[in-house]
């Protein structure tokens, strides 16, 4: 293809299976700093979420169709790169625009501005489009659209005032300025801090003794054997659960009275839950990892992700005798939260995650209404990387070894596309004492997540998944059966392949 010299509004035909675009402009002239973006749009010119969007915080889609290559210095300019790959484009995307912010000065101020098409095989220059632009903060440099099978470019210059956050906000992504906290699915009454009261500590399940030479595996002491088939469980080989109300976790007399009465109803329904599954008595570490990645704004503005913390905290409060969770949050980065005690269950995420902080484009500025000891999300960005918080809890159980297996309660809302980085980190847990529950919240695209139960070759299945639309319908008991259904079975295979 001959390269076009282009004026606004013009357009060409691509014949390349993907390009290579890039904004440049001249160095050391005193100007804003620029960056390339681009916005994947549906034919309804609406991102489908704020995966959508490629900028500087989140540089790859979850398609890899477009990623952000950054900024390079030569011959006395600077370019910022974005690559699309039309083949790995998903159907519904209709449109790619190209997209640029200015920080500390407006476009006017960057002599040579020029945005270059290029074949993304050969580096062959494709179109060339000068940019005019005065007082603009954004613009829409070009697009390339789909039309009838095949893929165009046009020189668009649309320049905004409001900066980048201005130009996204009108495609569909979410930004929200203001500091935001979720409002707390029980109570909007602080919790008075927990006076210091001894708690009886419930009976330790039955512990088989070393079996002798030669002899079978002997059950895990984490789990009462299972019963004989056609028969009855041996109700002398483990001691029942204790009920709620014998055995609160410590801090659940600090509660509100409604919450604490819900907290105890919850409890007893994962007590049944583990009955149902042979596995009454079963007592394990348990740790919550919750996805922060942009999509998941709206779920945590709305309270969802408050009320997912207080159902996973009576998981806790049954199975683990201090009633305590470890917490992991991530996005494109992973962060470990202070632990979740149940006297804490009103306010804990808002007490430590600064959710709703959707400015994610200010990157220069500073950060301010932080409380202490509070997480800004904008610290793990918005993009999904699994593998992080996954490793991260890998090394935490290794390096905090507990006599208990660890149940790992891991909620995503999809947009998975790190698949073999994942799968990596799961086979490599197989022999650890970990079993990953992990929870879709109704978005899709849970990649190996979803296929990971029928991956061959791992001495014991260590993961289990579900999706669920709306989780907030979901009643307790289906919920807990669900979240309970392979936990069991996993820590009898563990203990037979000698893992536990």
């Amino acid at each position: 293809m001959t390269a076009s010299s282009l004026r606004k509004g013009a357009n060409l035909p691509v014949d390349a299976s993907a390009v290579r675009v890039e904004l440049s402009w001249a160095d050391g002239s005193g100007g804003p700093d620029i960056d390339a973006s681009a916005l994947l749009l549906t034919a309804a010119g609406r991102v489908r979420d704020d995966g959508d969007f490629v900028f500087y915080n989140q540089p790859r889609h979850a398609s890899d169709a477009v990623v952000h290559r950054g900024k390079q210095r030569a011959a006395g300019v600077l370019t910022d790169t974005v690559e699309v790959d039309f083949g790995r484009l998903e159907a519904a995307v209709d449109r790619v625009l190209l997209c640029a912010s200015a920080d500390g000065g407006t476009f006017g101020q960057a002599p040579g501005l020029t945005l270059r098409l290029l074949d993304g095989a050969g580096g062959g220059e494709l179109a060339r489009f000068v940019i005019e632009a005065t007082t603009e903060t954004a613009l829409i440099g070009g697009e390339l659209y789909r039309r009838a099978d095949r893929w165009k470019f046009r020189a668009v210059g649309q320049g905004y005032a409001a900066g980048l956050a201005g130009l996204a906000t009108d495609f569909g992504i979410t930004v929200d300025d203001a500091p935001q906290e979720p409002v707390p699915a029980a109570t909007s009454a602080p919790a008075p801090a927990p006076a210091p009261v001894a708690q009886p500590v419930p009976p330790a399940p039955y512990a088989p003794s070393t079996p002798p030479p030669h002899a079978p595996p002997a059950p895990s002491p984490h789990l009462p054997p299972a019963p004989p088939k056609g028969g009855r469980a041996h109700t002398g080989q483990a001691p029942p659960a204790p009920a709620p109300a014998e055995y609160p976790a410590p801090g659940e007399e600090a509660l509100p009275v409604d919450l604490r009465k819900r907290l105890s109803f919850r409890k007893e329904q994962v007590r049944i839950s583990l009955e149902k599954q042979g596995a009454a008595g079963l007592t394990a570490r348990v740790i919550l990892v919750l996805d922060a990645s942009g999509s998941m704004s709206f779920l945590y503005s709305k309270g969802v992700v408050s009320d997912v913390v207080e159902r996973m905290a009576a998981v806790a409060a049954q199975l683990d005798d201090d009633g305590t969770m470890q917490a992991w949050t991530f996005a494109t980065n992973a962060a470990r939260l202070p632990d979740l005690a149940v006297g804490e269950l009103p306010h804990w995420l808002s007490l430590h995650v600064r959710v709703g902080e959707a400015s994610l484009f200010r990157r220069k500025k500073p950060r301010k209404g932080l409380k202490d000891g509070q997480l800004d999300m904008r610290d793990i960005g918005i993009q999904n990387e699994e593998q992080k918080a996954i490793a991260q809890v890998r090394t935490y159980v290794r390096e905090n070894p507990s006599e208990a297996p660890t149940l790992v309660l891991f909620f995503s809302d999809g947009g998975v596309y790190r698949n073999a980085e994942i799968e990596r980190e799961l086979r490599a847990a197989v022999p650890e004492p970990i079993f990953w529950q992990f929870v879709g919240l109704g978005r899709s695209r849970y990649g190996v997540l979803e296929r990971f139960d029928t991956l061959p070759g791992r001495r014991v299945d260590n993961v289990g998944f579900f999706a669920v639309d709306d989780i907030g319908t979901v009643p307790d008991q289906e919920l807990y059966d669900r979240l309970l259904s392979e936990f069991p079975s996993w820590v009898r295979a563990a203990g037979q392949a000698g893992i536990l």
